[in-house]
């Protein structure tokens, strides 16, 4: 399927809320995310809360109240910021989009969510610090809280970079090869099949010999039983939730065979 169908086109708008926007070179400096950006596949701006401060020092944090370690980023000054976003998003010419907020108390990022959010015209991340923000803003103005898993980083910006990375490489036009994306990892619900290049012989170990072969059907089931082998030993999760069918149920039956018995197995 041409994966054009899947995202539909159209410039997308992503704003951020962050104290650090200088991080953020690396997706615009470098890589596919620069590319896409290039051709202008999507806008990319920044709103700093510390420009809404009311304060000589532009404070953006305060003590907590009850006690306890640590600052909390103060509701006001994230308000303002997240109306600047949107005030720029509708200068843009779209709705303004939902907030994203990213944080450890989030649902876990998986390829589902990335490609709903892909489809988008507009969004806005919330970058945390310190202890995290008042969640007297968080209750008024977040419409999602994402998280990268189960471990605690400085900030929001480092799991917002990979966000956007995941969306802008959905979007058509961001690869050079249009069927990149559709073969992916998770794509399909499985991990990736193993991959090979020149030469033909490394280390004493040749390419898999089917993928000589110039037999493009023989080459998709390899590479198909080879994602299911992965998945089976590796996330074994995401086969219990997929409704397998009878060929891919054959083919990880062939691939247990062959990882019990690997003297009888064809050649891998």
């Amino acid at each position: 399927m041409d994966r054009s169908s899947l995202i539909s086109a159209g410039v997308r708008r992503y704003d951020v809320i962050t104290l650090f926007p200088e991080m953020f070179s690396a997706l615009t400096a470098s890589g596919i995310t620069r590319r896409a950006l290039d051709r202008e596949l999507y806008q990319l701006g920044f709103v700093n809360p510390r420009d809404f401060t009311d304060n000589a020092h532009r404070t953006i944090d305060d003590r907590p109240y009850g006690g306890g370690p640590g600052m909390v980023m103060m509701a006001p000054p994230l308000e303002k910021a997240l109306d600047q976003a949107a005030e720029q998003q509708r200068a843009a010419g779209l709705e303004p989009g939902p907030v994203i907020y990213l944080s450890p108390q989030g649902e876990r990022l998986e390829h589902d969510r990335v490609v709903s959010l892909a489809h988008a015209p507009a969004l806005t991340l919330l970058c945390g610090r310190y202890e995290g923000v008042d969640q007297r803003l968080i209750d008024r103005r977040v419409d999602l809280e994402i998280s990268l898993g189960d471990f605690v980083l400085s900030g929001g910006e480092l799991p917002a970079m990979v966000l956007l990375d995941a969306i802008i490489r959905l979007l058509p036009g961001a690869l050079n090869d249009a069927d990149s994306a559709q073969e992916d990892s998770f794509a399909a619900g499985l991990l990736d099949c193993p991959h090979y290049t020149r030469p033909e012989v490394h280390a004493g170990q040749a390419v898999p010999a089917v993928l000589l072969s110039g037999n493009h059907a023989a080459i998709r089931t390899w590479r198909l039983k080879q994602a299911l082998g992965a998945t089976w030993r590796r996330r074994p999760d995401l086969l219990t939730s997929r409704k397998m069918s009878k060929t891919e149920l054959s083919l990880l039956e062939q691939f247990r065979q062959e990882q019990a018995d690997p003297d009888n197995g064809p050649t891998p």
